[in-house]
């Protein structure tokens, strides 16, 4: 079934992402309101987002992305991508009781079916990939593209992490065919960080430890630190990527201020160790080898926590 049969007889509909959107979130979410705005230009088609960091200005019509919802709209259709539970919809999530018809489309393996019409592929590298096999390939133009690719190149690591399959691949190659600059999305969505992003990454890295035989390392940033760097939780991205990379660990863990008394936390396996699981424990998900929570406490007591919960899984 194509979207165009899922969405048949609404006249309204609204998108949304999880909270703290990332470039699949970002990606999936605008290569759909692109595709709609395209090709059902009867469909009224709201977006929205928490603000999309600035590296994904280049995705075209971004600036139509609402921040903010107004309690008093409802909408025919509700749609999430990328967002594996209730708890996780950003923007807008309490529209979704009062929408007719609600669709999830994700590929989070702990995705419980959200919606009344659930597509959920925990095997598809990314939402972007699940969403792709919803639309007519010969209606995919320069703009959509490069928002299905953007999405797929972030949850991939570009095509380096193990969620990356042969389809995964071929649906590059098909978003390539259509003129996207794909080396240029890649560096500047993917590599390119700012002089404060590669000083508190040196930071992290210079305080990082190792833990539990030296199978996990741990990494953190403090408010000082992103005072001192001028950076905020938007440009903590790439850094526990950076941590995993360290020869002879399973599992990496960064932490990162949420508030006052809590820090977000992501974890990043390459060994056999479920991350999901440790996060889960929290309240948080993810994948097996990707993952993450919000806990409460200061950096000492949510990293002892998290080594508890890790070392049942080692």
């Amino acid at each position: 079934m194509k979207i165009e049969q899922m969405l048949e007889g609404a006249v309204s509909l609204a998108i949304a992402g999880h909270v703290h959107p990332d470039g699949d979130c970002v990606g999936s979410c605008m290569g759909l309101y692109l595709y709609l705005k395209k090709n059902m230009p009867g469909l009224a088609v709201d977006i929205y987002l928490e603000e999309p960091q600035d590296v994904f200005s280049y995705i075209q019509d971004i600036d139509r992305v609402q921040t903010v919802y107004d309690p008093e709209k409802s909408y025919d259709v509700f749609l999430t991508l990328d967002a594996s539970s209730v708890e996780r919809i950003g923007v807008a999530g309490c529209c979704r009781e009062k929408a007719g018809k609600t669709i999830c489309i994700d590929h989070h393996f702990t995705n419980p079916g959200i919606g009344m019409v659930n597509v959920i592929d925990a095997d598809a590298s990314s939402s972007c990939e699940v969403l792709y096999g919803l639309l007519d390939d010969g209606k995919i133009d320069q703009a959509i593209a490069e928002a299905l690719y953007t999405g797929m190149i972030h949850d991939t690591g570009v095509f380096q992490y193990a969620n990356t399959r042969p389809q995964t691949m071929r649906i590059a190659a098909a978003l390539m065919e259509k003129g996207i600059n794909f080396s240029w999305i890649i560096e500047h969505s993917f590599y390119e960080k700012t002089y404060g992003q590669g000083r508190i990454l040196g930071r992290v890295l210079e305080k990082s430890g190792l833990y539990l035989n030296d199978q996990i390392i741990v990494g953190v940033a403090r408010k000082k630190d992103l005072e001192e760097f001028d950076v905020t939780a938007k440009d903590m991205d790439g850094i526990v990527s950076q941590l995993r990379l360290t020869r002879g660990v399973q599992a990496a863990i960064f932490l990162y201020p949420a508030s006052e008394d809590s820090y977000k936390v992501s974890l990043r396996a390459k060994g056999d160790v479920d991350v999901s699981a440790v996060a889960g424990a929290f309240g948080g998900g993810g994948h097996i080898r990707a993952a993450g929570c919000t806990i409460k406490g200061t950096a000492e007591e949510v990293t002892e926590l998290l080594l508890h919960e890790i070392k049942k899984k080692l």
